[in-house]
């Protein structure tokens, strides 16, 4: 499968194996891309992570990058959709198309500030309407946000 005629998910540096898991098996689903930048902060063979995606990971596409640099040298600038807290522009502002990248940073640091402040008018957030919580869980976010990808483009039907 090419990544031009796909959706892409984009972790950069994931941190949680069991939601990397969730997301290849998202992926999997969906004939989706999954791009993994390292450094990872944990073993692609750990058990969690396996788990998480059960029996389906012989169904995800997965390109690994050694890091992000590299990642963003080899796209083109217009397929990349950045997701964060620290934006109040919603996801659904944005026109989604085959070959796109939606890129999500770390669990616990999200995106770097330099990455945001660069590409700030592609950076979208999911709106949460209670200050007491800071984010979704990623896996949760990378759902929502590739279903509204795919409802935009009549999933890709």
């Amino acid at each position: 499968m090419k990544s031009s005629d796909t959706f892409n998910i984009v972790l950069v540096q994931p941190e949680i194996p069991p939601n990397t898991g969730s997301i290849a098996r998202l992926c999997g689903a969906t004939k989706t891309i999954l791009h993994l930048v390292h450094p990872l902060g944990f073993s692609t063979d750990d058990k969690h992570l396996k788990r998480a995606g059960l029996d389906y990971w012989k169904h995800v596409d997965i390109v690994h990058w050694d890091n992000f640099d590299d990642f963003l040298k080899a796209q083109d600038e217009r397929k990349l959709y950045f997701f964060t807290t620290k934006i109040t522009k919603a996801y659904t502002e944005a026109k989604y198309g085959p070959g796109d990248f939606l890129i999500f940073g770390r669990e616990t640091k999200g995106l770097s500030e330099e990455i945001r402040t660069l590409y700030s008018d592609r950076c979208y957030t999911l709106p949460m309407n209670s200050p007491h919580i800071r984010s979704l869980n990623l896996a949760m976010t990378a759902g929502i946000v590739l279903y509204e990808a795919l409802r935009q483009n009549d999933f890709m039907a």
